[in-house]
């Protein structure tokens, strides 16, 4: 399968990738490989697709899927769930549990400790960026020191040069942090800005202490090939990023 394997230096017992919408079944606007059941498609195809994935992936459980509403909420999980779980976030120290985050434009934001004890998945769009997500994320981490630091990757999303926002988004950044600003560019329209996602999310884990970030520098918007895009095509399928300890 065609998977995006995160480019950074985490340890060995630490499995992590990104989907994307090549293979799977789905078809029309959720051509490939769609996990999102909640989008319009055909949920038998996405349950196809999700057991497809499951398999070839060789994960160990089935992901612990969330009902993600852009809030900040991080949940523990330390055991198999079945149902789906309201929050933005999953974290787990316990082997086996798969941690999931699914995008179609949003931030996904996975992030392990050095000694590979603990990982949790992020959905970060700009009102979970802005309220804290990531910092509540880094607040369920434990045990750590000089010799045990969080590591993160942010994954594929909404590129500099395609996410355009409106002051409200920019003052919601600023409000906390004034050099937030930096990752916004002023356009030629008053009032509206390109904003840098990755940017302002690794701004808010090098505030918690978090100074190992890697970007993949995948935009969604820009490949339509590889990605599913909110912005761009409005009905759409959903792809995840993914995080487990061996």
């Amino acid at each position: 399968m065609s998977m995006i394997i995160p480019n950074w230096n985490a340890p060995q017992n630490v499995k992590a990738f990104a989907s994307t919408r090549f293979d799977g079944c789905s078809t029309g606007a959720y051509q490939g490989l769609n996990l999102g059941m909640h989008v319009g498609d055909d949920t038998s195809l996405v349950e196809s697709n999700r057991i497809w994935l499951k398999q070839q992936s060789k994960m160990p459980t089935a992901p612990v899927w969330l009902n993600q509403t852009h809030s900040t909420d991080v949940v523990t999980v330390l055991e198999p769930v079945t149902n789906v779980l309201d929050a933005d976030g999953a974290f787990t120290s316990a082997k086996g549990i798969v941690c999931s985050a699914m995008t179609a434009d949003c931030l996904p934001v996975i992030l392990t400790d050095t000694k590979g004890t603990q990982v949790a998945a992020v959905h970060a769009g700009w009102r979970g960026l802005a309220g804290g997500i990531l910092e509540n994320a880094v607040a369920k981490f434990s045990n750590l020191d000089s010799d045990n630091q969080i590591m993160a990757w942010l994954g594929p999303a909404i590129g500099k040069d395609a996410f355009e926002v409106g002051n409200d988004v920019l003052e919601a950044f600023v409000r906390f942090d004034p050099q937030a600003k930096l990752a916004f560019q002023a356009k030629a329209q008053p009032g509206k800005w390109l904003a840098n996602m990755s940017q302002l999310a690794t701004q808010r884990l090098m505030k918690v202490g978090v100074t190992s970030v890697t970007d993949s520098n995948l935009c969604t918007y820009a490949d339509s090939d590889a990605f599913y895009s909110y912005r761009r095509d409005g009905i759409t399928g959903r792809q995840a990023t993914f995080i487990w300890l061996e």
